[in-house]
């Protein structure tokens, strides 16, 4: 095989949202860009492409027009309960956590607006917490739902690396699989690798490993934005600590399969400090899509606070375990069950107001910026499509007319014949109960009954509080739901210019990381767990700081 060098001032490697930032910031410097990654042109935009496009702000125009009182106070309260930074090596995580918040309170937004990147109205109250006031989860609503989903904030930074190539200033090289990082006396001087067949594959379907040639390429600076692990549940559950128990038999895939972890162990190689592998974060609301991409790809219920939630035996998650309040508490909580599955009972009505699905090709009228189909979906009675298409064909849903019949199927259902169907029968009336006065000791009632007291829960998000046996509400759903893989929250140790760090805690010559590579900024910024709205936003963060710190450096 015929190597051909190539050199350039920044080589990129990896082309999602971290990666494409860091290259647009080089190109702003007036450098040299290469930009490889291992898959075909089509998934130019990586996992980012694919997301709800959610983003954390703090003191949002969007939140204030809501009613809603954030501070950078308040949201630094929230992040440290909610990260548990308890490690040594959380020295740079946590002066990322402190620098990120900074930005997200200051010019993030107006930084993404210059681009035409544009927000929902409605803001969104993820991971609600339930602890206390410094413990995890958001004490106010910071989702904010990019307009265009994950496609729309891919979209400007895209479109500058793709001009950088029309003007020469860029090489863009798909189907190029980095294998080393080259390094001479201590500084890493660029990458070489496979280059692999042409693939055909559309985005986000696997495509060939047939390698046909080999590459070299030579760069003062070489930032990888290479992503995580999510895409192999052998990593994953190599991975997988002691504290969430142990790792399910069976997990569905919420991101495509070229999510490999691949260049974890190449920057390792190389010199790069990995810490805090164990930390991840997993979703439980994971439904088998009936439509897959890739390989067993799931799709996550983004879970308005009323549905009933029971474990594999029928038994009711424990305050304040509800939908929507403490992704990582819940996953605890159901591996101490044995079983690799839970269930929500819920009805027609909660499902048609409530169940929001996470992914760009699941909110047509988001990511097409369609606002009649906006008005259509969201408001008006019924489920959106894809919500009504799960509903239809998806193998998780069961909807029945009256509960003994429901119950009847559950247990019919793969799984079910773990339920103890007395048991699901008394949670279900015993909340109906609950439902007949304004009073009630029940915790999630209450916290339902208040959240409707702001203004985007009651429009969107949270329906009226009933019972879920009235017939006007039916009819009854019950939802098997799964553990779902997604990202990790550890990655290689950068110090607060993405420059990759050594076991010595120095930076690296020459070598830098950002995005889920680089966990998302230090090698861990969101700690333990995530407030949701973080993710693209530490992709946006992190890439940036790389590409401009690498600029400088050339």
């Amino acid at each position: 095989m015929t190597t051909t060098p190539l050199s350039a001032d920044v080589l990129v490697i990896g082309w999602g949202l971290a990666g494409l930032v860091a290259a647009a910031e080089a190109l702003d410097a007036g450098r040299r860009v290469i930009l490889v990654d291992q898959e075909p042109r089509t998934n130019l935009g990586g996992q980012a492409w694919w997301s709800f496009g959610g983003l954390f702000f703090i003191d949002s125009p969007e939140q204030r027009r809501l009613g809603i009182k954030d501070s950078l106070e308040l949201a630094t309260q929230d992040w440290f309960g909610n990260a548990g930074f308890d490690r040594d090596e959380d020295e740079w995580p946590r002066r990322w956590a402190q620098a990120y918040l900074q930005f997200a309170a200051g010019e993030k937004r107006a930084w993404l607006r210059e681009r035409g990147v544009g927000f929902f109205p409605v803001v969104g109250w993820a991971e609600r917490g339930g602890y206390g006031a410094i413990g995890p989860g958001n004490s106010v609503p910071r989702f904010h739902i990019t307009w265009g989903t994950g496609p729309g904030i891919v979209a400007p930074f895209a479109a500058a690396v793709e001009q950088g190539e029309r003007d020469g200033r860029l090489t863009i090289l798909p189907r190029h699989r980095v294998g080393e990082l080259t390094v001479a006396d201590c500084t890493v001087t660029g990458a070489r690798g496979d280059i692999l067949a042409t693939s055909g594959a559309e985005r986000g379907v696997p495509s060939s490993r047939e390698v046909i040639g080999e590459f070299q390429i030579s760069a003062t600076a070489t930032i990888v934005c290479s992503g995580g692990i999510g895409g192999s549940h052998d990593l994953v559950r190599a991975a997988w600590p002691e504290r969430l128990g142990t790792a399910p038999d069976h997990m569905l895939t919420g991101v495509p399969a070229y999510v490999d972890g691949s260049m974890h162990r190449v920057s390792e190689v190389a010199g790069a400090r990995l810490i805090n592998g164990d930390r991840m974060w997993h979703y439980v609301e994971g439904i088998t899509n009936w439509d897959p991409v890739w390989p067993s790809h799931g799709i996550r219920i983004l879970p308005g606070p009323s549905s009933l939630w029971l474990d594999a035996t029928g038994k009711r998650l424990p305050v304040p375990l509800f939908p929507g309040f403490d992704t990582l508490g819940t996953l605890e909580h159901l591996r101490t069950t044995g079983h690799d599955h839970s269930w929500f009972v819920t009805s027609r009505q909660i499902v048609e107001k409530e169940f929001a699905l996470s992914g760009s090709e699941q909110n047509p009228d988001l990511t097409g910026k369609d606002v009649g189909l906006l008005l259509k979906s969201r408001l008006a009675k019924g489920p959106t499509g894809p919500v009504q298409s799960f509903l239809d064909e998806g193998e998780d849903f069961i909807v029945e007319n009256d509960l003994d019949s429901l119950l009847e199927q559950m247990q019919k259902h793969p799984g079910g014949e773990l339920l103890d169907l007395d048991n699901v029968r008394r949670e279900v009336e015993a909340r109906d109960r609950e439902m007949e006065n304004d009073f009630t000791k029940d915790a999630q009632i209450g916290m339902l009954r208040s959240m409707r007291g702001y203004r985007g829960d009651k429009l969107i998000r949270t329906a009226a509080p009933h019972r879920l046996q009235d017939p006007a509400a039916g009819p009854l759903v019950a939802v098997k739901l799964h553990v779902l893989t997604r990202k990790s929250l550890g990655g290689i140790n950068t110090d607060l210019e993405g420059r990759a760090l050594n076991a010595a805690g120095e930076p690296i010559p020459g070598l830098y990381a950002a995005g889920e590579a680089s966990g998302f900024g230090g090698g861990g910024v969101h700690g333990y767990r995530a407030l949701e709205g973080t993710f693209l936003g530490g992709c946006l963060f992190s890439g940036r700081t790389a590409g401009r710190a690498a600029a400088l450096a050339v």
